[in-house]
C-alpha cells in the first residue's frame, strides 16, 4: 500500500485526480441519499444566482442545480463502468481469438474489427440506439460498448501475436496443455496492465458518448443526467442567451471535464502501479 501511495505522490497531478475521481463516485453512491426526492422546482426562484442555500444557483424552474449535478452523477458513472467494462470484454475477446487461434479466424475477426473502426462511433451509436430502442441503462451501455471495442481488440491481437512467440508459451504447447490453457494461463496474464490501464481511458469515451446522446435527446427515458442538463441549458430555456443562467450552462461542462480529468490522471498513476516495467525505470 505504501507503495501505491509513493507512486501516487510522486506526481501532485495524480493525487489531485484521485481526489477528483473519489469525490465524483463519492456522489455517485450516496446523492440519492442525500436528496431521495431530486431537485424540486420553485417558480419563485428561478435562475437565482449562487448562495448558501443554492450552491450553483437555479435552473429554468427555480430546481437546484447542484442537486442535479449529484443526481445525474450516479447514472453517469453507472452507464459508463457499465459500458467500459462491455467493451474491455468484447475487445479483449476478439483479440484473443484473433491472435491466437489461427490465420483463418484471424482474418475473419480482423475484418469485422475493420468494419466497426471505419464507421463514425458516435454515428452508429445513434443508429444502433434508434434501431434497437434504448429502455435501460444496461441496453444503453451495450450500445455504446458496441461502438467503441474495435481499438482495443487490435491492439489486444498485436499484443498476443508478440507474446505467442515467447518461450513460455512454447514450453506450455511443450508440454502439451490445451490452447484456451495457455491463453488463459500464460497468454491473458501478461496483458491485465494493457487492459486495465484501458478500462479506465474507455470511461473517458464513454462519459462523452453517453452524455452526447441525452444531449441530443436519442434516450427516450426520463434520466437525471449532464447531457439532459446540457440539452435544456442550450435549448428552450434560453439559458445560453443570458448572464443570469451562465451557471446552469457551466456547471454540466464543468462536472463533465472535472470527471474526465480525475479519471486521466488517476489512470496514469494505475498505469505504473500495475506494470512492474514502469516502477522498475523509476
Amino acid at each position: 500500500m505504501s507503495t501505491v501511495w509513493k507512486i501516487f505522490r510522486r506526481r501532485p497531478s495524480r493525487v489531485v485526480g484521485l481526489v477528483l475521481l473519489i469525490f465524483f463516485l463519492f456522489l455517485a453512491i450516496f446523492g440519492p441519499l442525500m436528496y431521495p426526492h431530486g431537485a424540486v422546482p420553485d417558480p419563485n426562484h428561478i435562475y437565482a444566482a449562487p448562495s448558501w442555500k443554492h450552491i450553483l444557483g437555479t435552473d429554468y424552474a427555480g430546481r437546484d442545480i447542484w442537486e442535479q449535478i449529484v443526481q445525474g452523477a450516479q447514472n453517469v458513472l453507472f452507464v459508463a463502468l457499465l459500458g467500459a467494462f462491455f467493451t474491455i470484454v468484447i475487445g479483449t475477446v476478439v483479440g484473443l481469438a484473433a491472435g491466437y487461434l489461427g490465420p483463418v479466424i484471424d482474418n475473419i475477426l480482423m475484418r469485422i474489427t475493420d468494419m466497426f473502426l471505419t464507421i463514425p462511433s458516435i454515428a452508429l451509436t445513434i443508429i444502433l440506439a434508434v434501431t434497437v430502442g434504448l429502455s435501460n441503462y444496461v441496453m444503453m451501455a451495450a450500445i455504446l460498448s458496441f461502438a467503441s471495442w474495435g481499438g482495443l481488440a487490435r491492439a489486444i491481437r498485436s499484443m498476443v501475436l508478440s507474446v505467442r512467440e515467447r518461450s513460455f508459451v512454447e514450453v506450455s504447447l511443450g508440454l502439451g496443455l490445451s490452447r484456451w490453457r495457455i491463453l488463459l494461463k500464460d497468454v491473458l496474464p501478461n496483458l491485465m496492465p494493457y487492459i486495465i490501464v484501458h478500462l479506465m481511458l474507455a470511461l473517458t469515451s464513454t462519459v462523452y458518448a453517453e452524455v452526447g446522446l441525452f444531449y441530443l435527446g436519442v434516450v427516450p427515458f426520463k434520466a437525471d443526467n449532464w447531457g439532459v442538463m446540457l440539452n435544456y441549458a442550450t435549448g428552450g430555456s434560453g439559458a445560453m442567451y443570458s448572464t443570469q443562467s451562465i451557471m446552469f450552462l457551466i456547471s454540466p461542462i464543468l462536472a463533465i471535464v472535472l470527471l474526465q480529468t480525475g479519471i486521466v490522471l488517476s489512470a496514469d498513476a494505475v498505469n505504473e502501479i500495475v506494470d512492474p516495467r514502469l516502477r522498475a525505470a523509476r
